[in-house]
């Protein structure tokens, strides 16, 4: 492999210096579909000669069986690697290739251009310094390149190119070049993107890309690469912003030694210096900054290091180390923007993982403002966010986190949210700033509490949650506990599907966003229920695991009693107390649980009740048996 540098023959440890000493730039390539931008890279790759032989022998080879260039070599070929990408000759992956010049480390990411794609996209711009966005000077601005324009924006990338490409295929017409620029500016302007800088050039025949272009001497700004080598990286940005350091590990060698490490995400930090513990508020003084290396006088954003504090502070992973003149903010509710990224619609009310920097806390989207139709603009009513799609919600968290809005600093201010179930990422999302309200409201403490309560009545309070098909049996048996456990003199409460949307939940229909929130107010009241020293019943199909899972998560371990009625589909049917399966069944009810809505059934219930061959007095008693077991009611006065 050739490289455009001599030292590597002639003193290879003084390249192998220099090349550590370079600045990193990374940046993504993208807008609609068939504009050049894998032909783009696979060009830079070739003309800064980061092409082995055997590679470059290879693509030749595959030009001639992929290619769409005819006798040319087709460059795309370089990054597009998958299957499906040359057969249909787009990308659908993001692909990242890495370059250098004897200026500068280049990481590129080649995002694809389709719409459905647009969580690919994303996840190639989350690190970007530059966007290089490509414009087929033939068709000019299209809806998809005004879409990637907006998503450019709303990531943060604030240095723009707008590489307008195929100039050849215009007879490198100047008018065609200034038409364009006209026509972004005006939308660049709309959109908030000011440092936009416009070249024309051809991928495939190299023009503007690394030397000015004969055939446009109209033209008399950068190449490509000139721009590439010179434009400023984000990390020289941030180190002239307020101190951060998520702290990502506490360093514990032995006895004697004690420090905080992590990856600077802003600013720079000294020996001395005052910094402040968040979300803690506790403050102490900069002792030493510790490296492998040996200690430094100096740290600055995009360094990883070791700190240690003067005093003994209580660190853990996941909280931010900031300066006490420029401290991050803390607040546990905010506006975001989220792109969700999973097959499974985001719902309001379901509780996911939140990560932010080294730390996971519990989050639910309260609302969502609106969606927004990336093609047009627009704001858009939603209940939910499908695949892909882009909402700005209000976010509450189950603790307060440090935190910048996202356009200051992306480290701080980005996250990512995670399926509590399996693990999975599904959405994507940017904080604005905090509520007025996390700020305003908080918790008042209470000298009578829950453990006083539940003495007062003699009993340990808890939740029994029925859950099963309609007609399963939940409000039956239900009732009949309550009038057994009322008989044994215990003080408790019965919340019913039906009855709670007569009041409380009236407003709601039976979406599955609208079940989602349904069973989120039930399960706060039966919270404050509990803290009251009640036995809280409820009965509600709840057919989400997830909903189930988020009740159980509001109460203390042994309060929540999982209780599945568990009937047949066919048995339930049968019994059809209310009419409702055989409207469901003619189509006059929509979203019916078990007919076109799904019933998610409970893998590890406390407690499984058959009511296909028993009858309601037997599970009844059943339910009143686990309760003796477990201590939650005191022997005597039932058989055992």
């Amino acid at each position: 492999m050739a490289h455009v540098s001599d030292l590597i023959a002639t003193d290879i440890e003084q390249y192998l210096k220099n090349h550590e000493n370079k600045s990193l730039l990374r940046f993504i390539t993208c807008g609609s579909v068939d504009d050049g931008k894998s032909t783009l890279i696979g060009r830079l790759l070739y003309e800064s000669k980061m092409l082995f032989e055997d590679q470059l022998a290879a693509v030749e080879a595959d030009s001639k069986k992929w290619g769409t260039q005819g006798d040319q070599i087709d460059f795309a070929l370089l990054v597009d690697g998958l299957a499906a990408e040359r057969e249909q000759g787009i990308t659908i992956d993001v692909a990242y290739r890495f370059f250098s010049t004897d200026k500068r480390k280049f990481i590129v990411a080649d995002t694809p251009g389709h719409e459905q794609y647009t969580r690919n996209m994303v996840t190639g711009a989350s690190t970007a310094d530059v966007a290089v966005l490509m414009v087929d000077a033939r068709k000019g601005v299209l809806t998809q390149t005004r879409r990637h324009s907006y998503l450019v924006s709303l990531l943060g990338i604030r240095q723009v190119v707008v590489a307008i490409n195929k100039m050849d295929l215009v007879d490198y017409s100047e008018k065609v070049f200034r038409s364009i620029v006209e026509d972004f500016s005006a939308f660049a302007a709309q959109i908030g993107l000011d440092s936009v800088t416009f070249i024309p050039l051809s991928a495939f025949k190299g023009d503007n890309i690394i030397a000015p272009s004969e055939a446009m001497p109209w033209y008399h700004g950068t190449t490509l690469m000139g721009y590439l080598e010179t434009v400023e990286v984000d990390e020289a940005r941030m180190q002239r912003a307020p101190f951060r350091l998520p702290v990502q590990w506490v360093n514990r060698p032995n006895l004697d030694f004690r420090g905080f490490a992590g990856t600077i995400a802003g600013g720079a930090i000294r020996p001395g210096d005052r910094v402040r513990v968040q979300p803690s508020g506790r403050e102490s003084t900069v002792a030493r900054i510790v490296t492998r290396d040996g200690d430094l006088p100096l740290a600055v954003a995009g360094q990883s290091v070791t700190l240690t504090l003067a005093d003994e502070v209580d660190i853990s992973r996941g909280d931010l180390i900031s300066t006490v003149d420029a401290p991050a903010e803390v607040a546990d509710q905010f506006e975001t923007t989220i792109v969700w990224m999973h097959d499974e619609p985001m719902l309001p009310g379901r509780p996911y993982l939140l990560k932010i920097g080294a730390k996971t806390v519990t989050a639910t989207i309260t609302d969502i403002k609106y969606q927004v139709n990336v093609n047009t603009l627009e704001h858009i009513a939603a209940k939910k966010l499908e695949l892909n799609a882009i909402g700005v919600c209000n976010l509450s968290l189950d603790r307060p986190i440090a935190f910048d809005p996202y356009q200051v600093n992306r480290d701080t201010g980005g996250f990512i949210l995670i399926d509590r179930l399996s693990n999975n990422t599904v959405g994507a999302g940017l904080l604005h700033f905090a509520l007025r309200r996390a700020h305003n409201i908080h918790l008042q403490h209470v000298d009578v509490d829950k453990q006083a309560r539940s003495n007062l009545k003699r009993q340990k309070s808890c939740i029994l949650w029925f859950t099963g098909l309609s007609g399963a049996g939940k409000s039956s048996i239900a009732n009949l506990v309550e009038k057994k456990l009322h008989a044994l003199g215990h003080h408790t409460y019965l919340l019913d599907g039906d009855n709670v949307r007569h009041g409380l939940n009236k407003d709601l229909g039976f979406t599955d966003a609208d079940r989602v929130e349904n069973i989120r107010r039930v399960a706060e009241v039966a919270k404050l229920m509990v803290d009251a020293g009640l036995i809280v019943l409820t009965a509600f199909i709840s057919p989400f695991r997830s909903e189930r899972r988020m009740a159980r998560t509001l109460v203390e371990e042994g309060e929540f009693v999982e209780i599945h009625v568990d009937t047949p589909l066919e048995v339930a049917e049968s019994r059809d107390p209310k009419g409702l399966y055989k409207k469901a069944r003619r189509g006059e009810l929509k979203n019916f649980t078990g007919i076109d809505s799904p019933y998610e059934a409970p893998e590890t219930p406390e407690i499984r009740l058959d009511t296909a061959n028993r009858t309601v007095e037997e599970v009844a008693d059943e339910v009143l048996r686990y309760l003796l077991q477990h201590e939650i009611l005191e022997s005597g006065g039932i058989e055992s």
